[in-house]
């Protein structure tokens, strides 16, 4: 018996050694495969890139992960401790395995088993197994991952600190809402900084990790609560609030507020798409995804509300004059027409407006229905308000509401000031436009409005939208002649021209008014916008010469040899004509218009800065009786700064005397130019203050006629002045400068001639060696011709290629 219990033991041990060897080989073998666990001591988790307009305000976020870095060190002890009670209590005193915490989960496991139950078994995965988990492995529910789990958690722990462990944790684990780390948890459901956050919203966001969606604060809110609590209930047994603490914050409500993505000012979604497309050309949608920059840009939130609301008001109202077009959709009514409305999806970014359906109709008034509000989750509000809509209230539609509404057409309307439960019809404008404002002295785009609604259209028409300029492209032509030889009372001849074209046809350019006034200076060439005595400026310049401007003021990369690009034929963008017209107001020197300022990297470094003038002096450590830093400006001088002026003072005569003068009203010093094209297609207003320079363009995305009345100067130009007028309010008036060696006098505006000051004068701007003209000639026409044109005579003279005109 004893020789037979001593074989059976020494058995049982030889079987023991086998098992355990096999297993050591096993878990040997699984060894053998790890992944590296040192990546870990490098790990850059992919950071949402936040944008800033110039004042701080948050613009955007940019993430496929949102995740925002938050070194351990930064994290309030609150969420560390909410975290620890809910997942790894002995966090800090294990070695990565928790053996006790592994004993407790069995015998749970075995007790729920036992009594029947069918919920989720308990697990026992300390942070560092999750660590080990969620960066290096797989979520298989396997014995072969939660074994190579356990090995990596153990060298994990005898390679890097608890903090790091722990740090790394916090900012990698998933919590919902596209959250991933407790800094983008907080911001996304309680639009909270990490600081910020009670002990209720830290435990509630410690109480995720088990499995967000089942703890989704409006699909599951009772559930959630129920975790919450739980968490809480945790924290003061492992004594880090006290009992009465933990009920008084159990009861507390969820209060999430979900953080919106993308653009987080409603008046700058052009310009915040825009911004994303330069960082995604410039540095790729990586790592505008994940590398976690922080950008901060020119935008001045204050000026881009005013450029929205003038570039609304001038589209709604040319709209409205063209008529009511068409409602925006037809339900049926049934039981409960909210319901129905609440289906039909507004425009986002256009709040002073409200989808109504339309109840009854008597006479000429209607009943509405006034679409309700719908929560974060998707449910449609109880209530039902109704209001009225009466014909009186509608001043721009002609015929009675009875003609144009029926029951169950839905439209936009917006309240009536003043008048409780009254609206006005609305309708979104089928006329397109753009609005760009920008510093002239640096290219800084302080405002951009792409459309009339980002939500109807992303195409963004200040930047992607290929437009002739028209007559706005007039003072690129008149600067190059300035430039060489000319000066404001130069006289050309404003007469019939005729242009052979290369297939034998002829091309005879013609004024606005088709009525032809004889010579005439250049400033009154301008101010008035004459097409003739352009392309006769043109002819003598030669387009070689007029394309080079225009590349060098950045209005085309290339332009065709036709006499037709000096009248704005080409195609170019409002940014690119507001850039041109800045280096005018800069005195010559180019502009390079930007939306960035400047650029950091997730650890702070600035990667990319706007202003790339040299600073001698900037670097000194410390201050030891030097001189000031000096600036050197070595941006590139493309314009005489004296020809700038002169141009400058002639765009100023277009808004006192010529084709701007709707921009008057704004009561400060204005120079800029109107612009029409052919067939009324489109309409521009370009011109610039000596604080801002700014760019309007109205015109319908697929080309066709607004009227022979929409020109530059009655559509585009009210719209400039309601923008500067609102902009620059408050700011005193300043003069534009006159650069020194130059000197005034008077002359008649027509002939060029110096007169005695005052009357119908014009008080001109001279270059040194210059000045009025010394008698009234107009070079290449005989007295006879001259005689006649001042007559009136039908018979103008031929046009001389070798003359001046």
């Amino acid at each position: 018996m004893v020789r037979l219990l001593s074989w059976l033991f020494g058995f049982g041990v030889f079987c023991g050694v086998i098992v355990l060897g096999a297993v050591s080989y096993y878990v040997w073998s699984l060894s053998e495969d790890l992944p590296d666990y040192t990546v870990l001591m490098d790990y850059q988790p992919p950071v949402t890139t936040r944008v800033h307009a110039a004042d701080g305000t948050l613009l955007a976020e940019f993430a496929r992960e949102r995740r925002l870095f938050q070194p351990v060190e930064t994290i309030p002890p609150m969420v560390i401790e909410a975290f620890l009670s809910a997942e790894d209590k002995d966090f800090y005193s294990h070695f990565g395995i928790d053996i006790a915490g592994v004993f407790r989960a069995a015998r749970d496991n075995v007790m729920q088993t036992i009594d029947g139950g069918a919920g989720n078994l308990v697990g026992a995965s300390t942070i560092t197994q999750q660590v080990a988990k969620n960066f290096l492995l797989t979520s298989d529910q396997t014995w072969d991952r939660k074994i190579k789990e356990a090995i990596l958690a153990l060298r994990i722990e005898n390679a890097m600190s608890k903090d790091k462990i722990l740090e790394l944790y916090l900012n990698e684990i998933y919590l919902g809402l596209n959250s991933y780390g407790v800094a983008a948890a907080a911001l996304n459901y309680f639009d909270k900084g990490l600081y910020e956050l009670t002990y209720a919203e830290a435990a509630y966001l410690a109480a995720l990790p088990k499995g967000p969606s089942n703890y989704h604060p409006f699909r599951q809110p009772e559930a959630a609560i129920e975790r919450r609590n739980w968490v809480l209930d945790r924290m003061a047994e492992n004594g880090y609030i006290t009992l009465n603490e933990a009920e008084v914050y159990k009861a507390e409500n969820l209060n999430v507020i979900p953080r919106q993505g993308g653009s987080q000012l409603y008046s700058a979604e052009y310009f915040t798409e825009e911004v994303r497309r330069q960082l995604a050309s410039i540095y790729g949608f990586d790592a505008l995804y994940g590398g976690g920059m922080s950008v901060r840009t020119s935008l001045d939130p204050q000026m881009q509300l005013h450029a929205r609301k003038a570039l609304m008001d001038g589209l709604i109202a040319y709209d409205q004059r063209q008529g009511f077009h068409a409602v925006e959709a037809t339900i049926e009514l049934g039981d409960d027409w909210g319901q129905a409305l609440a289906e039909v999806s507004p425009l986002s970014d256009v709040p002073e407006w409200t989808l109504a359906v339309v109840i009854e109709m008597e006479n000429n008034s209607a009943r509405i229905g006034l679409r309700p509000t719908i929560d974060v989750d998707g449910g449609v509000s109880p209530d039902r308000v109704t209001g009225t809509l009466p014909g009186s209230a509608v001043s721009w539609v002609s015929r009675p509401l009875s003609e144009l509404l029926n029951v169950g057409d839905v439209v936009y309307v917006e309240p009536v000031a003043g008048e409780d439960g009254v609206y006005t019809l609305r309708q979104v404008p089928e006329v397109g436009g753009a609005l760009v404002a920008m510093d002239p002295r640096t290219g800084r785009v302080l405002a951009m409005v792409g459309g009339f609604s980002f939500a109807e259209s992303e195409f963004n028409r200040a930047t992607q939208a290929m437009r002739q300029p028209g007559s706005s492209f007039k003072p690129i032509v008149y600067a190059a002649a300035l430039d060489n030889g000319y000066t404001p009372a130069s006289v050309i001849l404003d007469a019939p021209l005729s242009i052979a074209n290369a297939d034998g046809t002829f091309w005879e350019p013609e004024n606005y008014a088709r009525q032809f006034y004889g010579p005439q200076t250049l400033r009154r060439g301008i101010e008035l916008s004459r097409n003739v005595m352009t392309v006769r400026l043109a002819q003598d310049l030669g387009i070689p010469m007029i394309e080079e401007y225009a590349r060098l003021f950045g209005v085309y990369d290339e332009m065709p040899n036709v006499l037709a690009m000096a009248l704005g034929a080409g195609e170019t963008t409002v940014l690119r004509m507001t850039a041109a017209y800045s280096t005018i107001a800069n005195g010559g020197r180019k502009i390079t218009p930007t939306l960035i300022d400047r650029i950091q990297d997730r650890y702070g470094e600035t990667i990319y800065q706007h202003d790339e003038r040299l600073c001698e002096g900037c670097e000194q450590p410390e201050w030891q009786g030097q001189g000031i830093p000096t600036i050197i400006d070595t941006r590139q001088q493309v314009l005489d700064p004296m020809t700038a002026y002169q141009i400058t003072s002639m765009m100023e005569g277009v808004v006192q005397r010529g084709t701007g003068t709707a921009v008057r009203s704004v009561g400060r010093p204005v120079a800029g130019k109107t612009g029409t094209t052919n067939d009324y297609k489109d309409a521009w207003f370009v011109g610039f203050t000596p604080e801002l320079a700014v760019g309007v363009y109205v015109g319908y995305d697929t080309p066709r006629n607004m009227g022979s009345s929409y020109t530059g100067g009655e559509l585009a130009a009210p719209i400039f002045a309601d923008f500067v007028s609102a902009a620059l309010e408050g700011v005193p008036p300043t003069q534009f400068r006159m650069p020194p060696g130059m000197h005034t006098d008077w002359i008649d505006p027509v002939t060029g001639v110096g007169i005695v000051a005052g009357g119908s004068g014009v008080e001109e701007a001279f270059k040194p060696g210059t000045g009025p003209n010394l008698t009234t000639s107009v070079i290449g026409i005989n007295s006879q011709a001259f005689d006649n044109i001042q007559t009136g005579a039908t018979q103008q003279p031929a046009f001389n290629p070798g003359g001046l005109f």
